[in-house]
């Protein structure tokens, strides 16, 4: 986050040349812009964004994100721009709008909602939840129901006074928080969040497991950096690929850890790690996640075209001469890694501006 006002117009100038330079801007128009931003930050201390630049800023920010596989489809990005909002019950509307927009019946758009920019703890606005659509994780006397990732989530709200069914699967409420005042909670309609049922293409004994799964996957709780401006509330989607469902979310030991059910209902032996029981279940868990999206018509790709298309991500960049940055142990995927292209290259982890950035937790 930038500190002082020197800074914020470096960061400011150099967004503005890149942005300016993409947006096939003159030399005139940019030397305008620049002016006009230091005016307003000698003024202020702070500048404003056209909607022009906000939108581009966030386009780009996609773009530099080191850890995404998705990228290619960063100029996709739909920006609705929701600075005005400054009440809780108007935050949440923009959220629900948001999560309608992006779910599509199934067809996932690409969506970010920024709120307005963080100036301090009395002018902010948090968005507690890590997604807008999670699991709630209970602990209990017979072990841990539901996503233990959200464990401590959960208490939070529960604590605002919300009740969970006590279900593997109840979908989380929101918690909003403007400025420095007590956070609110508001409760998802059920109707809205569109979830698939995890069934296999040709094991019955699948459906014993009842396990489903959200559709949209849309981060919260990370902060955008335009031009040195932070927006701590500025929630983003695309589309799942099959393994952060398949191989993370259901399969890792400490979140659903369902490879040992899986295994039981295959038929394998699972007393020693020679017979690869796990890489079998691993495989055909994510084969099911793949088969229940595309039976419900919901977007997915599957690890190998994503490394594809990435691949024509790397030659796109390549083509206007920017240098492709990426983080390579996020890069491949969790599921046979070594048959993708992205695991015998080696990327630069250099973290370029616009950008999404973890924050501390609110709570």
């Amino acid at each position: 986050m930038v500190t002082n006002t020197k800074q914020l117009e470096q960061e400011a100038i150099d967004f503005l040349k890149i942005a300016y330079h993409e947006l096939e801007k003159t030399n005139a128009e940019l030397e305008m812009r620049i002016q006009d931003v230091k005016v307003q930050i000698a003024k202020t201390g702070y500048y404003e964004h056209t909607f022009e630049e906000l939108e581009h800023g966030a386009k780009i920010a996609w773009r530099n994100s080191n850890k995404c596989i998705g990228r290619l489809f960063w100029n996709s990005l739909t920006v609705f721009d929701e600075r005005k909002a400054k009440k809780e019950e108007e935050v949440f509307k923009s959220l629900q709008q948001h999560i309608s927009f992006a779910t599509n019946s199934g067809k996932i758009r690409p969506t970010i909602t920024i709120f307005k920019p963080n100036r301090g703890k009395t002018d902010c606005l948090r968005i507690w939840n890590h997604q807008l659509i999670r699991y709630a994780g209970y602990e209990t006397e017979h072990g841990i129901i539901g996503d233990p990732a959200s464990i401590e989530f959960t208490r939070e709200c529960e604590k605002l006074g919300w009740s969970g069914e006590g279900t593997d699967f109840d979908i989380l409420p929101l918690i909003i928080q403007c400025d420095d005042r007590n956070p609110k909670l508001y409760s998802l309609e059920h109707e809205d969040i569109l979830e698939v049922p995890i069934t296999h293409p040709e094991r019955e004994e699948f459906k014993d497991l009842q396990i489903k799964w959200y559709g949209v996957p849309i981060i919260s709780d990370m902060m955008l950096e335009i031009g040195g401006i932070v927006y701590s509330a500025a929630p983003f989607n695309g589309w799942y690929m099959e393994t952060e469902i398949g191989a993370r979310n259901l399969a890792d030991s400490f979140r659903y850890n369902l490879l040992p059910k899986v295994a039981s209902i295959m038929n394998l032996a699972t007393k020693t790690h020679a017979t690869l029981w796990k890489d079998r279940a691993l495989v055909e868990l994510n084969v099911a996640v793949l088969h229940s999206f595309k039976t419900a018509g919901v977007s997915i790709v599957d690890h190998h075209t994503a490394a594809q298309q990435f691949k024509l991500f790397e030659q796109n960049e390549r083509t206007s001469c920017r240098k492709l940055t990426g983080d390579w142990t996020w890069l491949i995927p969790p599921v046979s890694p070594a048959t993708t292209d992205i695991f015998h290259q080696s990327y630069d982890n250099k973290v370029e501006k616009p950008n999404y950035f973890y924050q501390q937790r609110p709570y």
